[in-house]
């Protein structure tokens, strides 16, 4: 990379009360280059975003543009600088169009009026140079699918002259044909010349798309100007863990124990959604389902544990019928799941971590009405510590923990319930590589112990080395049903795209 650095960030201190977020990170970004940002939750890199946005003030360091001290005292002036941020959670307004929430709070107006054929002239061309035509600028944005409001944000960016642009986990919530799509318009983004900072969990993603790469940890850099594509995943594992992962995927411990099985899923459907499903798991077991976005896979477990009514089939735990459509049957049954959006789903962000791992227990605590609230605490911190939830502070509130701590609240709190079937929707998801390793060690420590999981991701390689067996999930059927290692990620996608081809072949 011969251009001069475009931004510097050098020895970038931040503290809170009691915590120094960043201690010294160093960060160099040079024109028309994909800068990948890596580390752990809690390794700073959220408020190093923070900080180059200007949501965050700097305590210590320097922030050089094109050479030149700058200070960020707010997001207006980095964005009047040139930066923009698209945050994991996007900020759009669903209520508002396209071109609207593109020029939010800098509106194309002449003597206090808004200038709408202007703006929407203008988002035409700025969706039309990201490659999505399609996208017409007078669309409400709450109507457009996740890959579509990402681009929607990528067009604001670029309404700001943006010539860097932040891109915090852009593909968490995108199958793969959309992550393809993004890539392609990270490309030309690229090749105009404009800057890419792009973080994510997803070391593949590192490989396909970035250029150089910053390593975190603890609030300091680690290792700078590293190659994306040449630098070996086990080195930049040790570097953001600090030790080695030799396998990310933990060998069962024995042979799958015989027996009749534990859950029993009969021709469940909901109209509309999946039809026809069944198959069973046996105790020990761990059954993953695979496949895209849509596919039906989380309607499907939802449907199981009666978040959902089914409108055919039945589901049976331990040899009891579920009643249809109640959660509190299935929770009463020995059931647990760990939602797909935990933290919309599956926690109570703002209390402490001891009454979310209770809540499903809460049962075992109370007398006559009345809260033992010593007793829950006590059985609460056990389960914290046999999962290894860190920092080992019950009374701590949850939102500030990090999402793979968080991840571990939540099987501590099937833990506690001693459920039978375990059912995980994206275990993963926004969960850095050394708290997954530590995940999937829970999940096969449970299954050893003879718990039934049944496994849900939209990374198909976690699928296919977490699981014993897979079934492959296309347009709401189960179009496959077998051992995990006798299909590898190209088979799924195969028996996936058929499975379409042929339901287009019948529609034509």
């Amino acid at each position: 990379m011969s251009q001069p650095p475009l931004l510097e960030m050098r020895g970038i201190v931040k503290e809170f009360p009691g915590v120094r977020a960043l201690d010294g990170v160093d960060l160099t970004i040079r024109p028309g280059e994909v800068h990948c940002l890596l580390g752990q939750n809690g390794a700073g890199k959220s408020t190093l975003i923070k900080v180059l946005s200007g949501a965050h003030g700097v305590d210590e360091g320097t922030i050089l543009w094109d050479g030149e001290p700058v200070t960020f005292t707010d997001p207006q002036a980095a964005l009047a600088t040139g930066i923009a941020t698209i945050y994991q959670e996007l900020d759009l307004v669903d209520g508002l169009s396209v071109a609207d929430n593109i020029f939010l709070g800098h509106e194309r107006a002449r003597g206090g009026v808004t200038r709408d054929a202007e703006m929407n002239r203008t988002a035409r061309e700025l969706l039309q140079t990201l490659g999505h035509p399609e996208i017409r600028p007078t669309r409400e944005v709450g109507s457009l699918s996740a890959a579509g409001k990402q681009i929607v944000s990528m067009a604001r960016a670029l309404s700001r002259q943006a010539k860097v642009i932040v891109m915090d986990e852009p593909s968490a919530v995108l199958d793969p044909d959309e992550v393809d799509g993004l890539f392609r318009v990270v490309d030309d983004l690229r090749a105009s010349g404009t800057a890419i900072i792009y973080i994510s969990h997803r070391l593949e993603e590192i490989r396909r798309i970035g250029d150089r790469l910053t390593v975190l940890k603890d609030g300091r850099t680690v290792a700078g100007d590293l190659s994306a594509k040449d630098t070996p995943t086990s080195e930049l594992i040790t570097l953001m863990t600090g030790r080695t992962v030799s396998s990310v995927f933990p060998r069962r411990s024995g042979a799958l124990p015989d027996g009749p099985a534990l859950l029993s899923v009969d021709a469940l459907g909901r109209d509309g959604e999946f039809s026809d499903v069944s198959f069973a798991v046996r105790p020990g077991e761990i059954v993953g389902l695979a496949g895209l976005v849509g596919a039906g896979r989380s309607e499907i477990v939802e449907t199981i544990f009666g978040a959902r009514r089914a409108s055919s089939g039945s589901v049976t735990v331990d040899g009891n019928r579920l009643r249809n459509g109640s959660v509190d049957a299935a929770v009463r049954a020995g059931l647990g799941l760990c939602p797909e959006e935990r933290k919309s789903q599956g926690l109570i962000l703002d209390d402490a971590v001891y009454r979310n791992v209770s809540l499903a227990s809460i049962d075992r605590f109370s007398r006559y009405g009345v809260s033992t609230e010593g007793a829950e605490r006590r059985a609460a911190h056990e389960a914290i510590r046999s999962v290894d939830v860190r920092p080992d502070a019950p009374d701590r509130v949850i939102r500030t923990l990090s999402g793979g701590n968080q991840q571990k609240v939540v099987l501590a709190r099937w833990l506690l319930r001693s459920c039978k079937v375990l059912l995980l929707d994206e275990p993963t998801r926004g969960v850095d590589v050394g708290a997954r390793a530590e995940i999937y060690t829970l999940v096969r420590q449970l299954a050893d112990s003879g718990v039934a999981i049944v496994v849900v991701s939209s990374d198909i390689d976690e699928v296919l080395g977490l699981s014993d067996r897979v079934l492959v999930i296309a347009e709401g059927s189960v179009v496959h049903d077998g051992a995990s290692d006798a299909i590898d990620a190209s088979g799924v996608l195969d028996r996936i795209l058929a499975t379409h081809d042929h339901q287009k072949g019948d529609a034509a």
